[in-house]
């Protein structure tokens, strides 16, 4: 386990005993805490509250499992999306970008895993469709989402990620 002072040299204040926290950039305020309770890990069961939600979990068929289920990678890749396309929204009334040209825009979010050392790690692969805007401004609009996203705040300097706006998604 890397020791307080290796991670404060990495730029991050932890703190151990018992549990890992990291200082920051906290809201200011809390509008709403997802809860979810797993059991089972990878090939068991995930429930969540407001509104219910209940998923039966399995491993990708391309990593042995069966894949019946729901991955941890597939939900991930589901809510940075959904989130990239809310603050892509925010990033255009900043830019003033008329909220109309971003009706038929689209996000494709992939999440890639692997062998990280003794472990595992992740990979993220944004492509932003913005068939109603220039390029440029496209690129401007992406660059914005990026910096104001929460997931991928969340995730800079900690998983590897690449945001491309593309011409088509088919």
């Amino acid at each position: 386990m890397p020791t307080a002072n290796t991670l404060a040299s990495r730029g991050h204040e932890w703190w151990y005993g018992g549990m890992t926290t990291y200082q920051g950039h906290e809201p200011t305020s809390i509008a709403y805490t997802a809860t979810a309770q797993v059991t089972g890990g990878r090939n068991g069961h995930a429930v969540s509250h407001e509104p219910d939600m209940s998923l039966d979990l399995d491993t990708p068929v391309a990593m042995g499992g069966k894949g019946e289920g729901t991955n941890p990678e597939q939900l991930f890749a589901i809510g940075w999306g959904a989130c990239f396309q809310g603050a892509l929204a925010l990033a255009a009334k900043e830019m003033r970008v008329a909220a109309t040209r971003l009706a038929t825009s689209r996000v494709r979010t992939h999440i890639s895993l692997g062998d990280e050392g003794e472990s595992f790690g992740i990979s993220a692969l944004i492509e932003v469709y913005l068939p109603d805007v220039d390029r440029d401004l496209a690129v401007r609009l992406v660059d914005r989402t990026q910096e104001l996203c929460p997931y991928s705040k969340a995730t800079a300097g900690n998983v590897p990620t690449r945001v491309e706006v593309v011409d088509s998604l088919d």
